[in-house]
């Protein structure tokens, strides 16, 4: 990328948002930009609004005035959310089986172990899911077992009241037993299905899908996911020959994996035009090492070296510690063991800085709702400091012009810790 193309101002932009393993509606991400974004401007002293997009798929119009410059943005979101309610729809029995899987996956690899010397929150989050569901069954066969006994003494109480003959009673014992069998399975399941609709309080069958779904390919990617990585790869390309200033790929969480693997597919196409847009990579929250930890996950090591060494997409990876669902500070290419140092040039890490860039107030009020700090990048800061998602979606400047001076975190953390360090070519 040459110093003309990323000193060039932004007057149109097109900005794709890459979801993470989230089953909801794309529109939660639209109304999300437009609470979040209004309070931002508010703070930051800019004009923001939104509007709908044409056009077949996905996304908002944003029209803002920031440093003086008028900036017109189109949001569109890949929606990957079908394939994952898809990947959800499995039995009660099926995701204790999954659990069964995805924990002999992560510990015969030795990738659990190697994960937890990078960051011990996001381990923590993986073995919550494991750690409730096996709560959830515990309580669900103590329940079951206490009904079934209650059921018997119940039984052996009332025919004593009916028959106060206790030889007659006490001959009748295997019967009432076997009447009760029965009603152990059925409480314990009803407990067990009571659990699970209460997902959305509790997010154990939510997770354990998550970290199931690559687990179960051990790190490649699914067939119907390629598929429809194919097709958010020619959205991009056809972004890159329009009469934008920038195209802008955002991945969050686990879509900040698929962006790599998509960008990466791009270069090798050659389909970046010489004289065009500005391509950046913004990558928010990643927890890559979750994939690339694992044995066939050879296509995202290659796609991240390939990604690091090149010079036509300015990666810049946010992420912050107090985020305790991402590997915070971590380099993904660096960690998972792919960096050539002689050749690699990014990602640029730095931090979101959640404890400086929240009022302290602000902090209080978030710091124990994990799930919601996940999506913090997304959302406006009352204290802002360099990173403000609005106006690098929104603003005059391109990614890789806005952080041009900006030195990487200094306690990023690089040591390459994966055993699993093959490439695909």
């Amino acid at each position: 990328m040459t110093e003309q193309e990323t000193a060039r101002p932004v007057r149109k932009r097109q900005v794709f948002y890459i979801p993470g393993y989230d089953p909801i509606h794309p529109r939660r991400y639209r109304e999300l930009y437009r609470k979040e974004g209004a309070d931002q401007a508010a703070i930051s002293g800019y004009a923001l609004s939104l509007s709908p997009a044409s056009g077949a798929r996905y996304g908002w119009q944003i029209e803002a005035e920031i440093d003086g410059a008028k900036v017109d943005t189109k949001v569109e979101v890949l929606v990957w959310s079908d394939i994952v309610r898809d990947s959800m729809e499995n039995t009660i029995p099926a995701t204790y089986l999954q659990l069964v899987r995805t924990a002999w996956t992560y510990l015969a690899s030795g990738a659990l172990f190697r994960l937890m010397f990078l960051r011990k929150g996001p381990i923590i989050a993986a073995l919550y899911p494991v750690g409730m569901l096996l709560l959830q069954l515990v309580v669900a066969l103590l329940i079951g077992a206490f009904c079934t006994w209650v059921f018997q003494a119940l039984s052996v109480f009332v025919a004593g009241l009916m028959i106060p003959i206790p030889e007659v009673v006490e001959a009748y014992r295997p019967v009432f037993f076997l009447l009760s069998v029965p009603l152990f399975p059925m409480t314990t399941i009803a407990v067990l299905r009571w659990f699970k609709s209460k997902d959305n309080r509790f997010f154990a069958y939510y997770l354990m899908h998550d970290y199931a779904y690559s687990a179960h390919w051990n790190g490649a990617n699914p067939p119907e996911l390629k598929a429809r990585m194919s097709r958010f790869r020619g959205a991009i390309i056809e972004a890159l020959s329009s009469d934008v200033d920038e195209v802008l790929v955002v991945g969050h969480s686990s879509g900040a994996h698929l962006a790599v693997s998509i960008l990466a597919d791009i270069l090798r196409a050659g389909a970046v035009p010489e004289v065009g847009p500005a391509l950046g990579f913004l990558s928010l929250g990643q927890v890559v090492p979750m994939v690339s930890f694992l044995r066939d996950a050879g296509r995202l090591r290659a796609d991240l070296r390939m990604l690091s060494e090149q010079d036509l997409v300015a990666w810049v990876d946010v992420t912050a510690p107090g985020d305790g669902c991402a590997f915070a500070l971590c380099d993904p290419v660096s960690v998972s063991g792919v960096a050539r140092e002689d050749k690699k040039k990014w990602p640029l890490v730095i931090s979101a800085a959640f404890t400086q860039s929240l009022s302290p107030e602000r902090w209080s009020e978030l710091r124990w709702r994990f799930f919601r700090l996940h999506f913090q990048y997304l959302c406006a800061f009352d204290r802002p400091k360099d990173y403000d998602y609005f106006q690098i979606t929104a603003g005059p400047k391109t990614l890789a012009e806005r952080f041009k001076d900006r030195p990487p975190s200094k306690s990023r953390i690089e040591r390459p810790l994966n055993r699993y360090t093959s490439v695909n070519t």
